[in-house]
């Protein structure tokens, strides 16, 4: 479906003022302005944090009694596990506390639960072993739990401790735990409800040196490893894919240097292996698409123990050795993506009749179910509507599933709807999993295209793109798009600006990059300047621009600086594309 460009309307007496009161150039005013954005006391006032403006721990509802709990089980040399899950949401989260954790001189383990035998969360099998090992441990499950009802009955039956830190999406009843912590909770006045795991477990962990110095303030030692903490408090939001305003943009913001500055051990060694070591800033986008894929790959594969040993390890030998290990792990992951992706599309192409509902569900037992989600948004992107992807198992004759969203709509309402279909469920609007049995798919997939049919806001039927600006390819300079990164960081609601340029022409054939040609580049030229194009996952382009580009062009990206063996270059990430002769003047924001 071809994407409508909307451009922003632009009042060039307030760019003028706003490039001559923040000192900056014409791209970032623009840019600025067409985000409503008119005087420099506003631009200061929403792009300028500090850490002191995260909210106080306390405000977040049950954190107390959690961080009293804690205190106590250290001060009575009880044995805290972590309960984590397998992404890197889940990693980070647990890795955060469980410094705190030792460093306070807690006897602290980890509990992981392997994503292939016993899926997301808490299980019945998992609490009644972690009571059998040690009745008087107390658990702490960080990003999961808020829905195991079942589990957390089970654990009050036993007399095992409790305490349930989430975020995600709750049911009508509460798990009975001894405490949960969760920024959404019923009567809940916290001020920021879109903290991830990580972002959640910080809190936790910062309550607890709250609770150990001396009521209000952390030991100078303590604050330290709050610092350092924050670091995987970022990867975690970025990688969970929350919205990066509020709470979440100051611990990103300030993650990304403590990842380069107070990098643990074993995160210097991920580093090292995504090639980002040498780098003096990171990116949103580098956590993304160079160290998160990495940690998730681990979990996807069944490995997710080796992920957290790796950022909690302080041995750098075994540190180097798990990140080659998460690396490799990184490298089968994204052949068995390709291959699934493939029969995916293949699946959808055979059955033209899925493309007229909304939806789409699509089921194989040759899939990986660690892989699923990946290859679920590729195809909710690459067919413009959600897609649930599902891992059949022969044996058992159920099936795992990973739902992404497309466009806005509420994935897990949509599930929520299907319910009677499946066996369990779980995520939240962008993203969520379910267990299904074979016999349930086909009514399944016809229940839930026809509602994501039924309940898709006609604004969506059309996707597009909000433009901040048509430029010329001359007003991209190095020191105008680094200033964009004034900003950063980018991400879910928060997106880096997007441009146009029309009449642009290729420079040379489009061609492909990285596995499988999955990734397009090209050369665009307007005049004398030429400047290099990349679309991620967009290998397909090339030979359809080859055939319809015979001319000048219009196209559609963001830009940043490509830093390659001490050189910098204004590279073009391509969002979309149009031969002149269809470029539509759209609408203004």
């Amino acid at each position: 479906m071809p994407k409508q460009w909307r451009f922003a309307s632009h009042d060039q007496a307030v760019i003028g003022r706003l490039a001559e009161e923040m000192s900056c150039s014409p791209l970032l005013a623009q840019v600025l302005a067409a985000r409503g954005v008119t005087t420099k006391n506003q631009a200061d006032a929403l792009y300028s944090t500090k850490m002191t403006d995260l909210h106080d721990p306390g405000l977040l509802p049950g954190i107390s009694e959690a961080a009293d709990r804690v205190v106590s089980a250290i001060q009575a040399k009880r044995r805290i596990t972590i309960y984590g899950d397998y992404d890197v949401d889940g990693v980070t989260a647990t890795s955060i506390l469980w410094h705190c954790l030792k460093l306070a001189g807690a006897q602290v383990d980890y509990y992981i639960p392997c994503r292939l035998e016993e899926g997301y969360g808490l299980n019945l099998d998992a609490i009644q072993t972690l009571y059998d090992e040690d009745p008087s441990r107390l658990v702490i499950t960080v990003d999961c739990g808020i829905s195991s009802l079942e589990e957390a009955a089970l654990a009050k039956r036993l007399g095992l401790e409790l305490i349930i830190t989430d975020h995600h999406t709750f049911a009508d009843q509460l798990p009975e735990a001894a405490t949960n912590v969760h920024p959404r909770l019923p009567g809940s006045e916290y001020p920021f409800p879109d903290l991830c795991g990580a972002g959640v477990a910080f809190k936790l962990a910062w309550a607890i040196c709250q609770k150990l110095g001396d009521g209000t303030k952390a030991s100078p030692r303590m604050r330290e490893y709050l610092k350092a903490a924050v670091g995987l408090a970022a990867m975690g939001t970025v990688a969970d894919v929350v919205p990066l305003v509020g709470e979440n943009r100051i611990l990103v913001r300030y993650g990304l240097s403590t990842i380069v500055e107070k990098s643990m051990t074993g995160l210097a060694m991920l580093l090292k292996v995504a090639g980002l070591d040498s780098q003096k800033e990171l990116s949103a986008e580098d956590i993304g698409f160079g160290l998160a894929p990495r940690i998730n790959a681990a979990g996807r594969l069944g490995q997710a123990r080796l992920a957290v040993e790796l950022l909690t390890t302080e041995n750098r030998q075994r540190a180097a050795q798990l990140a080659d290990y998460v690396d490799q792990l990184n490298k089968n992951r994204q052949t068995v993506e390709r291959k699934m992706f493939r029969e995916a599309k293949e699946m959808v192409e055979d059955n033209p009749d899925w493309l007229e509902t909304g939806g789409l569900v699509l089921a194989s037992e040759d899939w990986h179910p660690g892989v699923i989600g990946i290859v679920a948004s590729r195809i909710a992107e690459k067919f413009e509507r959600p897609a649930v992807m599902i891992a059949m198992n022969s044996e058992t004759q159920v099936g795992q599933g990973s739902g992404r969203s497309f466009n806005g709509f509420d994935l897990h309402s949509g599930l929520s709807h299907c319910s009677e279909y499946l066996q369990a469920f779980g995520g939240h609007r962008a993203a969520a999993g379910l267990r299904i049995a074979d016999d349930q798919i086909e009514e399944f997939r016809e229940v839930f295209g026809r509602y994501v049919s039924e309940n898709q806001s006609s604004e969506s039927e059309e996707p597009e793109l909000a433009v901040d600006a048509e430029i010329s390819l001359h007003d991209l300079t190095n020191k105008a798009v680094k200033e964009l990164d004034w900003l950063g960081p980018f991400g879910q609601m928060h997106r880096r600006p997007i441009f146009s340029s029309s009449r642009v022409e290729l420079v040379e054939a489009p061609g492909t990059m990285g596995g499988g040609g999955r990734h397009l580049a090209v050369k665009v030229r307007e005049g004398s300047k030429v400047i290099r194009a990349v679309a991620f996952g967009k290998g397909d382009w090339a030979e359809e621009m080859a055939e319809e580009i015979n001319g000048p062009f219009s196209i559609c990206f963001s830009a940043n600086i490509n830093r390659f063996r001490g050189y910098e270059n204004v590279e073009l990430q391509l969002i979309d594309w149009k031969p002149s002769s269809s470029h539509v003047t759209s609408k203004a924001v």
